[in-house]
């Protein structure tokens, strides 16, 4: 098996509820990766500064991120309606994104093998990764996606409501000033809304065994 490279970096990227969480993640198993959500650190970041209210924001998550294990904020549940309205005002701020951006190029650094996802990975992360990827998908879609992961936690929850919110973080995160969604040119576009999850696997796995031939051969 060609698991077993040397080393091979993945980045992908895409607007939110698009299933690139869900896309990374089967890849990295797959090819035996260590895999890293950039969404989830903003998300852990938010949780903090919402519950502990600090006063210098930036020293703050400094020395929270300085020395963080990231399995740790795996296990919390980060996907609520303040903690992603928070996310995207704070993913505008150049000075957290830099504490987080430091904490996603170490990982990269200690990781040869990785597989990364976000919005700037592929352009800002890890530009020179083997591979990249980007997600997209139908806001509909995306709504009703989203919709069932959040509903179990609040039953009030109202998939307008949803869509309204996806709607709003993907004009801010590709508005912003620093680090917008974007789509590299090298990246190969998955599009969730029209593949199943095995489809998915498949388009990614057929481009990625591609990459490891042409870098390490047979």
């Amino acid at each position: 098996m060609r698991k077993k490279s040397k080393s091979i970096q993945i980045s992908c990227d895409g607007g939110a509820a698009t299933g690139k969480s869900t896309g990374a993640k089967m890849i990295a198993k797959k090819y035996n990766l260590s895999f890293l959500s950039s969404g989830l650190l903003y998300r852990y970041a938010s949780y903090l500064i919402l519950k502990m209210k600090p006063k210098n924001k930036i020293l703050f998550l400094k020395s929270k991120f300085k020395k963080l294990q990231y399995k740790k904020i795996e296990r919390i549940n980060l996907h609520t309606p303040a903690i992603s309205e928070y996310s995207a005002i704070i993913a505008k701020q150049a000075e957290i994104r830099n504490i987080l951006k430091r904490f996603q190029l170490n990982f990269s650094k200690r990781n040869k093998k990785c597989c990364i996802e976000g919005r700037d990975i592929s352009t800002k992360i890890l530009p020179n990764s083997d591979i990249k990827f980007y997600f997209k998908c139908n806001l509909k879609i995306a709504a009703i996606r989203r919709y069932k992961q959040l509903k179990k936690g609040n039953k009030r929850l109202k998939l307008k409501d949803v869509k309204k919110a996806l709607r709003i973080r993907n004009i801010l995160d590709r508005s912003r000033k620093n680090s917008p969604l974007l789509k590299h040119i090298d990246s190969v576009e998955i599009d969730t809304g029209k593949l199943d999850k095995k489809s998915v696997l498949q388009k990614m796995s057929k481009h990625v065994e591609k990459v490891i031939k042409n870098k390490y051969g047979n």
